[in-house]
């Protein structure tokens, strides 16, 4: 419809909270909008539609959303005063949580859009042009979702893929479930299509995204039982097998994991296909059996560390990354004490950690026995300095290795460039700019506060 092209010289601009998740999305909604001619904005002012994409997994999130709806709104009238328009819309999970709020709160506010809506967004533009008035979509099924977003450009050579979406887990601090929904899996022949398309375009690297990642499943192709255990119904293991296959995809990763769904068929897949890389984020978020079962997390620690050595026997050097909660409802000194010895019999490559903030909504919003604020202080500063050491020393006994590295952009230094090593650490080396996009291997020679720093191995040098 000629309603929905804008005129040319429409700009976006997409502020982008949270997850990986948030920032796929956000690619996507900038890919919807291309074919309408919307290019990118590299300021909110100077942009005719803004799009917040929105987290609601900490606590206050909604309030740094309506405080930059508060900045939009000066903005949005600024461009009214000088004969413009602007349009504004918030997307993702606290659209999806609290998408009649805002209409009511912020007027300034044009569209919400929940995360399994936003790929109708041209659509959504249309009907805003039409009445001018707040569009609230949330709830589209995730299935058409996938359909609708198959189609993209790459966008340097390593790219997401979202395989599965939602959550049935239920953890009680979570809003996930509430705002994601339940666990809907892609099909593999929708998978393997944009991962083609990708490989086509030059990409090396592909991730696989997910709420609960390894929770993927599916039927295999037709007449296809290829995958390690000869069935015709997939995990992720067997996906991932399959997708190995895709000439010009020489890497995979998969992210988030839960432990519950870490198969055995998985494990073996990390041993097994070489283009997994090494490389793996599974949270456990406490290491008190009482706390764990508090946030309804199903398994307990022990079960959680007996996990990581079984990976650690199939795939020696894997690199574990994890998430940690301090001060959950209930939390004592002596479960606090739990976590950091977890931590210390796992040993972390890389950590996220956080303070337990209240999600409304959730169970763990009702619970007593709140920890005070001072004390999660505490225990978040101890638990960071024990992680930041893992990480340092993992990071340390790279040096002198050589690892191949996936250059992805130039560096901030002339003749500089960036990658990737298996193990997701930054790599800085003195490179040509025609090595961008490839994969070659270097000796690392010195570890900064956020990156390893090395030399590129020459053709027929040793590079034991």
């Amino acid at each position: 419809m000629t309603e929905m092209r804008p005129k040319q010289g429409k700009s976006v601009f997409i502020r982008t909270y949270g997850c990986q998740m948030n920032v796929y999305d956000s690619e996507r909604m900038a890919d919807l909008l291309k074919p309408i001619g919307y290019e990118a904005a590299s300021a909110p002012e100077d942009a005719d539609l803004v799009i917040l994409n929105t987290c609601h997994i900490r606590e206050k999130a909604a309030e740094k959303v309506y405080s930059e709806l508060g900045r939009l709104k000066k903005a949005k009238a600024r461009r009214a005063e000088a004969g413009g328009d602007m349009t504004i819309a918030v997307a993702g999970c606290v659209a999806q949580a609290e998408g009649a709020e805002i209409s009511a709160r912020a007027p300034v506010v044009d569209m919400v859009i929940g995360p399994q809506a936003y790929h109708r967004l041209p659509e959504l533009l249309a009907r805003d042009a039409r009445s001018r008035g707040a569009v609230l979509e949330t709830d589209f099924a995730v299935e058409e979702k996938f359909d609708r977003l198959a189609d993209r450009e790459a966008d340097g050579p390593a790219a997401f893929v979202t395989v599965q979406e939602g959550c049935d887990k239920f953890c009680t601090f979570c809003v996930v479930p509430y705002t994601r929904g339940a666990e809907v899996s892609r099909p593999v022949d929708a998978i393997v299509g944009e991962a083609r398309a990708l490989a086509a375009q030059g990409v090396k690297e592909i991730t696989l995204l997910g709420q609960n990642v390894n929770a993927w499943a599916g039927a295999a192709p037709a007449g296809d039982t290829s995958g390690a255990s000869g069935r015709d119904d997939w995990k992720l293991g067997e996906l991932c097998r399959h997708l190995a296959k895709i000439g010009g995809i020489e890497r995979i990763r998969f992210t988030t994991s839960h432990p519950r769904d870490m198969d055995d068929g998985l494990i073996a897949a990390l041993g097994e296909e070489p283009k997994l890389m090494p490389y793996l984020h599974l949270p456990v978020q406490a290491g008190s059996d009482g706390v764990l079962k508090a946030m309804n997390r199903g398994h307990t620690a022990e079960h959680y560390v007996r996990l990581i050595e079984k990976i650690r026997a199939a795939r020696p050097d894997i690199a574990i990354s994890g998430d940690f909660i301090v001060g959950f409802p209930g939390e004592t000194n002596e479960d606090f004490e739990e976590t950091l010895a977890l931590v210390e019999a796992v040993g972390y490559a890389s950590a996220y950690s956080f303070k337990y903030s209240r999600r409304p909504g959730t169970p763990g919003a009702a619970m007593r026995q709140q920890v005070a604020e001072a004390e999660k202080d505490d225990r978040l500063a101890r638990l960071q300095a024990l992680l930041e050491r893992q990480r340092t020393a993992f990071n340390a006994a790279q040096i002198g290795r050589v690892l191949p590295v996936l250059f992805e952009k130039p560096g901030r230094h002339p003749g500089q460039l960036v990658g990737r090593s298996p193990y997701l650490q930054s790599v800085h080396a003195k490179a040509p700019d025609s090595m961008l996009g490839t994969i070659a291997p270097v000796r690392i020679e010195d570890v900064t506060p956020n990156a390893l720093a090395g030399a590129l191995i020459d053709e027929g040098e040793d590079a034991a």
